[in-house]
């Protein structure tokens, strides 16, 4: 998507870059349209260069591909919710992020593991962005059958899975919720409700 009318464009009140406008989370996928190692390459390439405390890069991935790992794939589909399921079934890719929650080096724990895979995901995303590609997070999902269908060792928790892939047409989904979704705005608090300056409640002069 790169056009700024598209109901799905960011209504900025202040400018910032074309790959954030235009970042959305699709449930329509083209199921008609796969993926290949080089897309998946340069998207993982983007999550590598995430920040992180200690650079521990404590994010791990399991890629299933529905044409390519189909057991694997119809496995971690099995883990979503049925209304996650219903959608994500189109999709070329699901994929498991998962965090390893205590420090390599020292078996410390690591409290900033969460905030620095989500990093890694939001990089990701941006750069399928960059692609014309899409991704749609889902915290709908069993833990532990994701963990079981994607063989995630102990010392790791998975976090979310999300789907990647070309965006679809909105008519192609069962739920008419969802399809009415697809067309809406997106909205967002203003930057006064959460930005403070100085000391909190007080607005960003």
């Amino acid at each position: 998507m790169s056009d700024p009318d598209h109901p799905k464009a960011a209504r900025a009140d202040h400018e910032i870059l074309d790959v954030i406008r235009f970042r959305w989370s699709p449930r329509a996928f083209d199921a008609t349209r796969d993926l290949g190692v080089d897309d998946l390459r340069r998207l993982f390439e983007a999550a590598r260069w995430a920040p992180s405390s200690r650079n521990e890069q404590p994010w791990r991935f399991v890629v299933a591909s529905r044409t390519r790992s189909s057991a694997s794939f119809a496995a971690l589909l099995a883990s979503l919710n049925p209304t996650n399921q219903a959608w994500a079934a189109a999709a070329p890719v699901l994929v498991l992020a998962a965090v390893r929650l205590r420090h390599e080096r020292d078996d410390l724990d690591n409290a900033h593991a969460w905030y620095d895979a989500g990093q890694a995901v939001a990089y990701l995303s941006l750069q399928a962005t960059a692609m014309g590609l899409s991704t749609r997070q889902m915290q709908g999902f069993s833990p532990d059958a994701a963990a079981a269908a994607c063989q995630v060792p102990p010392e790791f928790a998975p976090a979310v899975v999300f789907a990647v892939g070309y965006a679809g047409e909105p008519s192609s989904l069962a739920s008419e919720k969802h399809r009415v979704a697809e067309t809406a705005p997106r909205e967002r608090r203003a930057i006064g409700d959460f930005v403070y300056e100085a000391s909190w409640g007080k607005a960003l002069s």
